[in-house]
């Protein structure tokens, strides 16, 4: 097939490489490049570097609103358009365009977790499982019915970045199924068990260990290793990338043994640490040059 790829970040690249080695790649659009860096130089996005590395014509417009833009991107004569974590709305012109539609790789099972950060919230709520879906686009926010969905386990100890990664090469199979098999059935999605996963903000990722150790191990789990769920040790950042829950009881804050820490019930045990300007470090490396406060 003749496609528009539509990706930004490092969870697009795997579908990139998918389709680029089955189908035809027309043009690749991504936001444009972001200063970056301490010389705040322009840097271009994973799925940019990628496609330019892979000989891929590559289209960044700040904006799809424009008719010019509409009337390129509708010039292309696309099948269909493949977009995975882009972060621009596609305008109901661009939607309309290729011949087939816009299908839309999303990293939940809709329509739990519509919107920026699914990955995360699944993670931070508690879910046993989250998969793919591959939902035909529509002007709402990732309203569209579903063509293919597949669940998957979430691990009681694994973090946000290794869910990503195995939701992505899962968002590459189904899609490269989703397109051999067209036209598919479309489901309408049900109107009950909607869910919003909201861009994850900083001010969430101080730990507070009043909650419960399952929310607490929950969190540092979720927030892995962006932002990155943090404490303060003697007036220093500490971010927290892995734990697990742990057997102990104490006042919430209490440091328990090594880096166990007590919280408002139970204990989570942390594994993965990360000091101020240091790379992240197993706990027993981390211990080795920072003394822990009897409460944090």
């Amino acid at each position: 097939m003749k496609i528009i790829f539509m990706g930004t970040p490092e969870f697009s690249v795997p579908v990139l490489d998918a389709l680029h080695q089955s189908h035809e790649i027309l043009a690749v659009y991504c936001q444009p490049p972001r200063p970056a860096g301490r010389g705040k130089a322009d840097r271009p996005s994973p799925v940019q570097a990628r496609a330019k590395a892979l000989g891929l014509p590559v289209r960044h417009p700040v904006s799809l609103r424009d008719p010019a833009e509409q009337a390129a991107f509708a010039a292309l004569g696309a099948d269909v358009a493949v977009v995975v974590a882009y972060g621009l709305i596609l305008p109901q012109p661009v939607l309309d365009a290729p011949r087939l539609g816009c299908l839309n790789i999303h990293a939940s099972l809709l329509p739990r977790w519509r919107g920026a950060a699914p990955i995360h919230r699944a993670i931070m709520a508690g879910d046993a499982e989250t998969g793919v879906c591959i939902m035909r686009m529509e002007a709402g926010l990732d309203t569209g019915p579903v063509l293919l969905r597949e669940a998957t386990p979430i691990g009681a100890e694994e973090t946000t970045a290794e869910l990503h990664d195995r939701l992505s090469a899962m968002g590459a199979r189904l899609i490269l199924q989703a397109l051999e098999r067209l036209p598919l059935p479309a489901i309408p999605q049900p109107a009950e068990g909607v869910t919003y996963a909201a861009k994850i903000d900083k001010a969430e990722a101080r730990v507070d260990f009043t909650r419960p150790a399952v929310e607490v191990d929950r969190l540092i789990r979720g927030l892995s290793p962006f932002p990155g769920a943090w404490v303060d040790v003697n007036g220093e950042r500490v971010k927290l990338l892995r734990s697990r829950l742990a057997m102990g009881n104490g006042s919430p804050g209490q440091v328990l043994a090594g880096f166990t820490i007590a919280c408002g019930s139970g204990a989570v045990e942390i594994t993965q640490a990360q000091r101020e300007g240091k790379r992240p470090m197993p706990v027993a490396e981390v211990l080795r040059g920072l003394v822990l406060p009897d409460r944090l």
